[in-house]
């Protein structure tokens, strides 16, 4: 376990780098007028002018020998300084915090959503397989995969925004701004988990194990708790976190849909705007991320299989 989590640890530093370097060059690599662009989301795209373009310009003077300003940039990076972001002039490291705070909220309440609606249908459906709810599942749940996200989020938006006028249709802050990005994103991800859940759970449901245990006399509820749940963990867990991942990652529709301020939306606006510090800092945050999590997973996926806890 302790050489696992020394190998995800260097795997983290080498992921940091690299993006680093590979944002860093193809950023640099972009067709059209950096200045142009940097000046328009300074001062919007209706408002920029060949004065604007220019004072950009010369801010970015400073910056035309690459090779000096990527080692400049490296030595800031051992520091964890990621610089100011050369739109709204703020320390990136301020914008990054609240960014991916937000989109973790929304990725953790959207993930608690899934397993409330997932664990409770694949588990039934698992110990009930072919009957009358696990074939209803079965089309339900592929209907709901073949709905794209946006229009998802938009057929919520018109049910309970428009037409019943519970819920806002966009912003943050609230409790009730969590509900329908948190539900859309929920919906697409029980589509799928609540196959995998019944697939894990059909497969501990006709292992030797679990059949002798039937035949033992223990009660349903007792079996499963003891002898199914954490067999049945390893292979939710590991796609729950893997799905957290892509949450965290891939929700930009979802954030542009309910103005939600995350990091993927952030990101997109960055690269429009050639916002080079934010993008970096973004893209390495993102890399990073995705290795700590996959290392959480394993370590979880150690603590749950029986086989790891063995002498």
């Amino acid at each position: 376990m302790i050489r696992q989590l020394s190998w995800r640890l260097m795997q983290a530093f080498f992921v940091v780098l690299s993006v680093g370097l590979l944002t860093w060059f193809l950023v640099r690599s972009l067709p059209g007028d950096m200045a142009w662009r940097i000046a328009s989301g300074r001062y919007g795209y209706d408002r920029v002018d060949a004065d604007a373009v220019a004072r950009v310009q010369q801010e970015l003077s400073g910056a035309a020998d690459q090779g000096s300003a990527l080692l400049h940039w490296l030595f800031d990076l051992l520091q964890f300084n990621f610089g100011r972001s050369l739109v709204s002039g703020e320390p990136v490291m301020d914008e990054l915090r609240w960014q991916l705070s937000q989109t973790l909220a929304l990725a953790g309440v959207s993930l608690l959503l899934a397993i409330i609606i997932t664990l409770p249908l694949g588990i039934w459906a698992g110990c009930h397989a072919n009957g009358k709810l696990d074939r209803l599942l079965f089309w339900l749940t592929s209907m709901l995969k073949s709905v794209p996200h946006f229009a998802l989020g938009m057929l919520l938006i018109v049910l309970f925004a428009l037409q019943l006028d519970w819920l806002p249709s966009a912003g943050h802050g609230e409790l009730r701004h969590f509900l329908l990005p948190a539900l859309t994103l929920a919906l697409s991800l029980s589509a799928v988990g609540v196959r995998v859940v019944r697939e894990a759970t059909w497969q501990v449901v006709n292992a030797g194990y679990y059949q002798w245990g039937e035949q033992k006399g223990l009660a349903t509820v007792t079996l499963l708790r003891r002898h199914g749940l954490r067999n049945l963990g390893t292979p939710v867990l590991t796609w729950f976190g893997m799905q957290f991942v892509w949450l965290v990652e891939g929700v930009v529709v979802v954030e542009t849909l309910f103005a939600w301020p995350g990091i993927g939306h952030a990101l997109v606006h960055a690269i429009f705007a050639r916002d080079v510090p934010v993008i970096q800092a973004s893209a390495m945050a993102l890399g990073l991320l995705f290795v700590l999590l996959n290392m959480l997973v394993d370590a979880g996926c150690h603590l749950l299989d029986p086989r790891g806890t063995r002498p």
